[in-house]
Formats: structure tokens, sequence, C-alpha cells
């Protein structure tokens, strides 16, 4: 049998149908979210976001064929090089990008554009799984924790610079991987404990409350300890420095860019400002909430239709999709994701080599985290911090790098045979 016939025969079908259901329903809700009744443009006119989608999709089909054609071992030789060429794009964007919003985040020329913060995610995954990968490679060592985070940090570095918090924090998904490759649980435990802290010291008007319970848990430890010296001092200093951390959070947020300032604010009180700050997000609910059961049906949605929801096409692509087709359609794509998902887990698992194992655990990571946040932000859970939902959001950037994310993985999984021929 040729190794071409044994990839197509290997190839993971299932993982390609669920991309494709999701493709088309973003293509179909990105054209109910320009539609306008009364110009009635086809949704493959290419003067409209629909149009333009559809060009997108194709060539994200091109670049599938390029990627399932290629040797299985091209990814794993160009992880390293991938990586560094993303990192100096990253490292250009500030300089030879074009300001939009007060961010700065791509680069091209003239209309042809890209957004480098978005290729690097399964660049810094390749590339993550190349230094991962070697035998002796353990993180539960300080060693290897600290060139796994070295690698992970440069790329967060650059896109803050920036700035694009969002982006950035699409990369601490990569905890996801490293909890698979043996992180130890005490650093999860830590950074859950941090995020406790923050939401408490943000959401608490007065600060005092949050500091005597940290006093009060402290002086417990302390009796419920050996009460030695070296150890009540500890305990001290991480008291005095976890009420220290609680105070200067206000004096953090107060020199965040006004926009992230207004973000916060609303997460905490979602009805503050709901004609200014709070709109997105108001509106999102309205329009959510508004589709009942089983929606307003196809085109018909009333928030939709008269723009009452900015940026609905891309980050906002979840709530045409609530209003237009209810819960049950809501359901629907929540289901798709949640199969491609366990879906991925399963491939993931069955991988002998351990490089392909650990991208896998990165594809998942960065869809896992892009999914939950950008529905949390659409129904108010989470401050909108402006990142896509995977393969429904218009974009070329967006729809071609997950694509590349993804099918790479696929690629890895139908050679996993031909690999393991050359293992033995």
């Amino acid at each position: 049998m040729r190794e071409k016939d044994i990839n197509i025969n290997r190839v993971d079908w299932v993982t390609v149908m669920i991309y494709f259901a999701l493709v088309m329903v973003g293509w179909f809700n990105i054209y109910a979210a320009v539609y306008d009744g009364q110009v009635d443009k086809s949704i493959f006119d290419t003067s409209i976001n629909s149009g333009v989608q559809l060009v997108w999709i194709g060539t994200a089909i091109a670049i599938i064929i390029v990627i399932m054609a290629a040797d299985y071992r091209l990814f794993e030789n160009l992880a390293i090089p991938l990586y560094l060429v993303m990192l100096v794009l990253l490292l250009l964007t500030p300089f030879l990008g074009k300001e939009v919003n007060g961010q700065i985040l791509s680069i091209g020329i003239g209309s042809f554009r890209i957004q480098p913060g978005e290729f690097a995610k399964f660049a810094t995954a390749l590339a993550l799984a190349k230094f991962m990968e070697r035998p002796t490679f353990d993180l539960s060592k300080t060693q290897y924790q600290l060139q796994a985070f070295g690698v992970l940090l440069l790329p967060i570095v650059f896109i803050i610079l920036q700035p694009d918090t969002g982006t950035a924090m699409v990369y601490f998904s990569f905890l996801i991987m490293f909890y698979r490759e043996g992180l130890p649980q005490k650093y999860y435990v830590l950074g859950i404990g941090l995020i406790a802290l923050v939401l408490l010291a943000l959401g608490i008007e007065n600060n005092l409350y949050l500091a005597g319970a940290i006093v009060v848990i402290v002086i417990i430890l302390i009796l419920l300890g050996k009460k030695t010296p070296q150890q009540i001092i500890a305990f001290s200093l991480i008291g005095i420095g976890l009420i220290a951390f609680t105070y200067s959070l206000d004096y953090v947020v107060s020199k965040l860019p006004q926009h992230q300032q207004n973000r916060v604010m609303v997460l905490f009180n979602p009805d503050l400002d709901p004609l200014g700050v709070g709109w997105n997000v108001t509106q999102s609910k309205i329009a959510i909430g508004s589709g009942g059961l089983t929606g307003k049906g196809y085109l018909q949605g009333t928030q939709t239709k008269f723009d009452f929801v900015p940026e609905q096409h891309t980050d906002f692509i979840f709530c045409t999709l609530g209003e237009e087709f209810g819960w049950l359609g809501s359901l629907v794509v929540i289901s798709l994701f949640v199969a491609l998902l366990t879906r991925l887990v399963f491939m993931a698992e069955r991988q002998k080599n351990r490089f392909n194992r650990i991208y896998g655990y990165g594809v998942i990571s960065i869809l896992t985290f892009h999914f939950m946040i950008n529905i949390a932000m659409t129904i108010g859970l989470f401050p909108v911090v402006g990142i896509p939902l995977p393969f429904l959001s218009y974009g070329g950037s967006s729809l071609w790098s997950f694509t590349i994310l993804l099918f790479i993985f696929i690629k890895m999984d139908s050679a996993r045979a031909l690999q393991l021929g050359r293992m033995g």
C-alpha cells in the first residue's frame, strides 16, 4: 500500500466534518449579521462580509490541501524556525503595523493584512512540543519549568506591546497542555487562589473586609501549624503580601487603558452605564434572550437586523445565533464544540509520538479557551476581551490560523501508523 493511501484512510473524518459544520454555521450567521432586507444582497456578494468570508473559506480549503499533502515530519522540523519567524513578526508589528482603535495588531501590504498574534498560537504550540518532547524533559523539575515558561512568555510579552491583552491571555491556556505533561498541581492551586483573590478584591468595595479575612486565615494556619518562629514569620509575611496585593489592584486597574477599565467595571456591575460602556454586553444578552427556545428564524433577528450589537459578525457572532436559532441552535453549536474537543482529546491520547501528543493538547488548549471565553463574554460572564469564536467569527487571520492549528494535528494523527513503523 502506498504511503499516500495510508494517510487518506487514516484521516479522522469525524473531526473534519465537525470543522466544516462549524465553518458553515459561521458563514450563514455572518450573512445574517450583515443582512439588510432593503438592499437584498446575496450571501455570495463579495461587497459584504459573507462574500469575503467565502473567499477566506476557499483559501482555507487550499491551506488544508497543502497541509495534508505535506510530509508529516515537516511540522516538527519547522517548529523552532516558525516560532522564531513569528517572534520577529510580533516584534515588528508595533513599528510596521496599522493602528486601529488604539491597537496595532496587523501587518501587510495594501488591503492584504494578517495578525501575527493569531498565527503565533500554532507556532508556539509547535515550539513547546519540540522543546518538551525530549526524553529527559520533566515538567516536575524547576529547570524544565523555566524553559517551558520562557518559550511561552516571549510571544505574550510581544503581544502585550501591541497592546492586545485578549490575545495574550489565550497563551495562558497552554497551562492545560502543561498539566497533561506533569506540571505540579500546586501551581494550579496557587493560580486559582490568586484569581479568586483578584475577583474578590475587585468585587468588594471595601478591601478592609478582605484584609480582615486574610488575617483570620493566617492566624488559623499558625494555630494549626507547628508554631515555630520560622513558620509564624513565613505565614505572617505571606499574609502581609496578600493584603498589599489586594490594595494594589485598584492602582493597577487605574493604569490600564480606559477601554480595559470599562470592561472590568462592567463585569462587576453589568447595569453600569448600559447605554455606554455596557452597551455591547447588554445588547448581546437582549439578542440571545429574545431568541427564546427556537429563535426568531433565519434573517429575522431584530437586534441583528438593526445593528444593535457592535462587532456582531466577529467577536459577538454567538448572539446572532442565539437570537435567530434560539436556545436549541445555541445548544447545537455548543455540542459541536464539545464533540470536537472530546474527539481531539481522544486523538491526542492515542498518539505514540510525544511531540504529536503535546501538540494535540496545545490545539485543545487554544480551542477550549477561545470557545469558553468568547461565549462567556457574549453572555456577560467575562469581560469583553476581543477574541473570536473559532471557525465562526468573521476574518481571514482567525479562520486561517485556527484551520492551520487544527489540520496540522489531523495530519500528524493520520500519519501515526507510519511513525510507528519507523519507530519499530
